[in-house]
């Protein structure tokens, strides 16, 4: 997720006309923080307001007001199942596509459903999951996903290893 951010503010930075040295400076940041930043999985919420200050943007949290509801489909009927059985069997990693198959959070979740299986996909599917749902790959994220999903991975991997012997 502070990957995605930190991309956000840099175009916005480089919309402006600013390197990176011109906007770590006027941010009040070492140009080697900002750097560092990038290679990071986290950092102070302090930094990321003065980046963000510094290229007209303002720091919101918007998941926390979308309803859980709204999050996952309402019901798993069979035909929603097959229809996400086809998708994954697919290997199609295209985020559209993802997307228009149901709420991103959801999608996400199968996305990392997906990679603790065996195989070279793992990583394909785990940078599919933070595409449609930043964060979304975090264990704790996947716990929540795991207790709110109507859908069953000990039902839905089964049926999707039949799905692939028979595609």
């Amino acid at each position: 997720m502070l990957n995605t951010l930190l991309d956000t503010l840099t175009a916005r930075a480089r919309a402006q006309g600013l390197t990176d040295t011109e906007w770590a400076r006027r941010a009040g940041v070492r140009k080697e923080t900002l750097s560092r930043l990038r290679r990071r999985q986290d950092c102070g919420l302090s930094t990321l307001q003065a980046l963000a200050r510094e290229v007209g943007a303002t720091l919101a949290l918007s998941e926390a007001f979308a309803p859980p509801a709204a999050r996952f489909p309402a019901t798993m009927d069979r035909a929603t199942e097959a229809r996400l059985l086809r998708l994954a069997a697919s290997e199609a990693a295209d985020v559209a596509e993802w997307n228009a198959a149901g709420p991103p959070a959801f999608m996400a979740g199968l996305a990392v459903m997906l990679a603790s299986e065996r195989g070279p996909s793992r990583r394909r599917w785990l940078d599919l999951a933070e595409r449609l749902e930043p964060g979304s790959s975090r264990p704790e994220s996947f716990g929540l996903w795991l207790e709110r999903s109507p859908l069953r991975p000990s039902r839905f991997l089964p049926m999707l290893d039949a799905e692939r012997r028979h595609a």
